[in-house]
């Protein structure tokens, strides 16, 4: 047996403001690159080729641990072989964990003849980001593999609703060179919350679902309010009140950390709002001495996908 595949999984942002671990939506063009090789016999070898650090002990790499969730979903065996060829930077903020996660998961279901349904391939996808952030969190995970505007309703067991991508949706991202820990993100959250802030949380969740569905972008920009992680994790992030008043002058409908951060992103429904907005990120940032990386891009209705070998 040898069987080839060249998978590519794309970046995510999760939360999507108010949505905490229950929302996420995949971005065009940004992502990670797997080729995956199976042939007879058993193991896992690991070749990254690119600039960006790896764990150097593979049962360290989130690729072995959605492996080894398939194999023991379905049964099967072989020698399975991975090239890294691109790969999103560790901590960005954009589902880097959950993109390689995602792309080994479908790169195997593809490599074996798809014994997965799609929601199994993201619960396969979700045993990487297990090892990466210390839970079963599907909001990274279920973009990256199906594409689009993800609502996760429940996760015992787990429920996927995929909901409507507005066609003037754009978001304006930047990716600052500061590194925060998913883990350290999460464990600064409170363990309770006021009453009155889970109202108002609700209240944006349900706003946000209907704006979606009826394309609303105004509405979906006043739901994109967090009131549960960003108060606690916007610390990690110089300016960011000053940053997000800025951006809301010149256009932007809203703005919010891409997941636990140290991303954020800018919803407008005009491409050029969107590069205006990306222009602001980059010297907020290049102004405290900070190098960024920006991206202006739509919601992508594709998740991980086969590319030509």
């Amino acid at each position: 047996m040898r069987k080839k595949v060249r998978v590519f999984a794309p970046a995510s942002i999760a939360n999507m403001g108010c949505g905490f671990d229950v929302m996420g939506l995949a971005l065009d063009e940004v992502g990670d690159i797997l080729e995956m090789t199976a042939t007879d016999g058993e193991g896992i070898s690991i070749l990254n080729e690119t600039r960006v650090p790896l764990p150097s002990d593979i049962e360290q790499n989130v690729i072995t641990r959605v492996i080894r969730k398939f194999f023991a979903m379905t049964g099967l065996q072989a020698q399975i072989d991975v090239r890294v060829c691109q790969k999103i930077y560790p901590g960005s903020g954009i589902g880097s964990s959950a993109a390689s996660s995602a792309a080994a998961a479908y790169g195997m279901n593809e490599l074996f003849g798809g014994p997965l349904s799609e929601e199994e391939v993201v619960i396969c996808a979700m045993e990487g980001e297990n090892l990466a952030s210390g839970g079963y969190h599907a909001d990274n995970a279920a973009p990256a593999v199906m594409g689009g505007i993800i609502l996760i309703r429940g996760y015992e067991p787990l429920d996927l609703i995929q909901l409507p991508v507005p066609g003037n949706f754009y978001c304006a991202m930047v990716h600052p060179g500061i590194v925060v820990s998913t883990k350290e993100a999460r464990q600064i959250l409170p363990k309770e919350v006021p009453l009155h802030d889970a109202i108002r949380q609700w209240g944006n969740v349900g706003g946000l679902v209907a704006g979606l569905y009826s394309g609303n972008i105004g509405l979906i920009g006043r739901a994109m309010q967090d009131y549960i992680a960003e108060p606690h994790r916007k610390q990690f992030i110089p300016g960011f009140d000053e940053l997000r008043a800025k951006l809301l002058d010149a256009g932007a409908m809203a703005m919010n950390i891409s997941g636990s951060g140290p991303s954020v992103f800018a919803l407008t429904d005009r491409r050029e709002i969107a590069q205006k907005a990306s222009e602001i990120l980059l010297a907020h940032f290049n102004g405290r001495g900070i190098e960024a990386e920006t991206y202006v891009v739509k919601v992508s209705n594709k998740g991980a996908k086969l590319l030509a070998q």
